[in-house]
């Protein structure tokens, strides 16, 4: 019997881990930078990638902002400063995703240029959210709660995807506010 409470608990935390809030965060983020270097690709479907790039972006930002960031505020130890800053990067990657978004032809020099400009903002903030609010948030959150903001975070992340987010009339008005 108490191998089989055992085997119980150990399921129940793999289910927890899977669902954990800091590992699907981190999960697209290494996504995004693995779209960042297919965007950069000449070889590449450099459009077909900057297509799921923008779509992740305004989904994973928007669901952060809207299941993620007010939870976090209020554990202690977790840095709402950068919690805040956190918001005003997602704003600024947007901004600069927009602008990719609206050059005509990918791969010239104006879309290369844009690119660089989306690659360097969002990466200053993939960087700045793991050093900062993701740590904070790993070791004082407890496992069970970084779980149900897992599920809150995915299912609000999938429901923008479905609402096809990644639009250029969508950014244009997430953008604008």
């Amino acid at each position: 019997m108490a191998a089989h409470k055992q085997e119980k608990q150990e399921k129940q935390q793999e289910q927890t881990k899977d669902q954990d809030v800091v590992a699907m965060i981190l999960k697209d983020h290494r996504t995004m930078e693995d779209l960042f270097r297919r965007m950069r690709s000449v070889e590449a479907d450099r459009a077909g990638a900057l297509a799921k790039f923008s779509a992740l972006l305004i989904a994973h930002g928007e669901a952060e902002e809207a299941e993620v960031y007010g939870a976090l505020k209020r554990f202690k130890d977790v840095d709402n400063e950068e919690v805040e800053h956190g918001t005003e990067e997602h704003a600024e990657g947007n901004e600069a995703l927009l602008a990719l978004l609206e050059v005509s032809e990918v791969g010239s020099e104006e879309w290369d240029s844009r690119l660089e400009e989306l690659v360097k903002a969002v990466s200053h903030h993939l960087d700045e959210e793991e050093r900062t609010i993701l740590n904070g948030a790993r070791e004082n959150v407890p496992d069970e709660r970084r779980a149900e903001l897992g599920a809150a975070f995915l299912q609000e992340r999938e429901r923008h995807l479905a609402a096809d987010c990644g639009s250029v009339e969508n950014v244009r008005a997430v953008v604008r506010g």
